[in-house]
């Protein structure tokens, strides 16, 4: 069973991502207690439920222990375990710190008693920095803005799915030096969110659409190849339409995960997706490791209008890689900076017997 609770129909009255996050307070056993009321989305191929849910239903339940005038700034988190979508989700609040300005929270994802998920949060009092402060922020880059009537060019849960988002060319794409490499994104919420969400939907929002394709930046700048398999055992890219694109639409082939010059040309020159890959590294394992989040303008954005994100990968070594993230709002405000670290490991060649 994927909920603790039979699942109530899906409220009509609230946007798609209000209802993908959804929680149940076990307010019988214990006030700081939540569950997942709508079972979790495990993508095709992923080793475990989408882990942008855990991280906003984890911000969801801490939201729901703070006075409405304190406003989350920082969440600082580790993916211990692959979480199973086939189990319910009990988070637990755990108050540290109630102060004047700040307050701390430490929330654990558990299923079957085992914690697969911990995470701390500090919120600020509104207005308590004072009348006089110090300010600024960095300025979002000059990039096209997003087409409103364009098809997703990436729809990773369905035509229903919580949100869209569309791609931008990656900046240096050519450049030998991956660190110079910047993979830029608009996205934003399906539909509206309601006003009974408050500030708070908006927040939750944000953070589970800022592990959309996080640590895979690493493999975008270095031009590896993802899996090829999902996890049935079904191609992961479906030649058919690769080959279809080839000739009718060669720009969206190539904003296609894995597809760049180096592939469009291998197709043209009639190789198969097989053949082009074998040409370059894959990657054998690729999860993540932490997630931080820094809200810089907590109650001054909405998750359902569009926001530009732009990641680049400093670094990367030793079996992992490190990114780093910056949300703006589309006016420009920056919203949110994010970091995370995950293992991003290719897969080895075969060794030879003996």
């Amino acid at each position: 069973m994927s909920t603790l609770i039979r699942p109530p129909p899906i409220d009509p009255s609230v946007s798609a991502i209000e209802n993908v996050l959804e929680l149940t307070q076990l307010s019988d056993i214990d006030p700081d207690l939540f569950t997942n009321t709508q079972p979790l989305w495990h993508p095709p191929g992923a080793r475990g439920v989408y882990g942008g849910a855990i991280i906003a239903q984890c911000l969801s339940a801490a939201q729901r222990t703070v006075p409405d005038n304190f406003s989350v700034h920082s969440m600082h988190c580790y993916f211990v375990l692959a979480g199973d979508s086939e189990i319910p989700v009990i988070y637990h609040v755990e108050h540290v710190r109630e102060g004047r300005s700040f307050a701390t929270r430490t929330v654990q994802a558990r299923q079957r008693g085992k914690v697969i998920f911990t995470t701390t949060l500090s919120f600020v009092r509104t207005d308590s920095g004072g009348d006089r402060k110090i300010e600024h922020a960095a300025a979002m880059p000059d990039i096209p803005g997003p087409v409103d009537e364009e098809e997703d060019l990436r729809l990773p849960q369905g035509l229903e799915g919580p949100f869209q988002s569309q791609r931008i060319d990656i900046l240096n794409n050519d450049s030998p030096k991956a660190h110079t490499k910047k993979t830029r994104q608009w996205l934003k919420a399906r539909g509206t969110i309601s006003p009974k969400g408050g500030h708070q939907a908006h927040l939750s929002a944000l953070a589970y659409m800022s592990d959309s394709y996080f640590i895979g930046t690493v493999a975008r700048v270095h031009k590896l190849w993802q899996s090829s398999r999902q996890s049935d055992g079904k191609p992961g890219v479906d030649e058919d339409v690769v080959k279809r694109l080839l000739v009718e639409d060669e720009e969206r082939l190539r904003k296609m995960p894995g597809m760049d010059d180096h592939v469009v040309r291998a197709l043209k020159e009639g190789k198969s997706l097989t053949a082009a890959k074998e040409e370059r590294p894959e990657i054998g394992m690729m999860v993540s490791l932490d997630h931080t989040i820094y809200f810089h303008n907590p109650r001054n954005f909405r998750a359902d209008e569009w926001m530009f994100t732009e990641m680049e990968s400093p670094w990367a070594g030793d079996g992992r890689g490190l990114v780093l993230q910056r949300i703006f709002s589309k006016d420009g405000t920056l919203i949110a900076s994010c970091v995370q670290e995950g293992v991003v490991r290719l897969k080895q060649a075969r060794e030879s017997k003996l």
